[in-house]
């Protein structure tokens, strides 16, 4: 039953010990979801606020989408789900978050996913998510999503944090061709 599922993910606490500020696993889903994010791990403001994508990437990432907060943390529409669920920190470098824990994923997305049986379109966001599900290849994460496959039911998208405004300039086939299209998708997932 996914409520017990996601009662026994708010309390993994696997990774107790490697977690700066502790572990609050951050997740969203109901099995009449339709849209699936699967992001990198919570950063320090959504650990804060126990509310997936609360910050300024969340902002990004919604305006993207064309959808307003009610519709975003409606979890019978958008299941939300981190490769990691808790903020890892700083990364080694001091410029943004540490990578996901390892042990996230392999511990629960194959149940989390299995009791989600309406999810008509995943969105991969960042290259964490991308790296996780898309097995082929090495590609940079503008390569994965440039040539992704507009028809297909999994997008892989880049991370919406501060850095991709620099990257969107770089790349203007992001905004012209890919956010149309995506915004389309998304309605026409969450409409059906």
């Amino acid at each position: 039953m996914l409520h017990d599922l996601l009662t026994e993910i708010r309390a993994c606490a696997l990774c107790a010990n490697e977690l700066p500020l502790g572990p609050r696993p951050v997740v969203q889903a109901d099995r009449t979801a339709r849209l699936l994010i699967i992001g990198q791990a919570p950063g320090r403001k959504v650990h804060e606020s126990g509310i997936p994508w609360n910050d300024a990437s969340g902002d990004r990432l919604r305006s993207w989408l064309d959808i307003s907060p009610a519709v975003f943390y409606d979890p019978s529409r958008i299941a939300i789900v981190p490769m990691g669920f808790c903020y890892p920190g700083v990364s080694k470098s001091g410029s943004g978050d540490a990578p996901p824990m390892k042990r996230c994923a392999p511990t629960w997305h194959h149940r989390l996913l299995a009791s989600l049986p309406e999810i008509r379109l995943t969105l991969l966001v960042g290259s964490h998510a991308q790296r996780g599900y898309l097995h082929g290849g090495k590609r940079s994460m503008t390569e994965t999503v440039k040539a992704f496959d507009r028809a297909s039911a999994v997008w892989a998208l880049p991370h919406p944090s501060w850095r991709v405004v620099a990257w969107m300039r770089k790349n203007p086939w992001f905004v012209s061709d890919v956010l149309p299209t995506l915004r389309r998708a998304v309605a026409s997932t969450l409409d059906d």
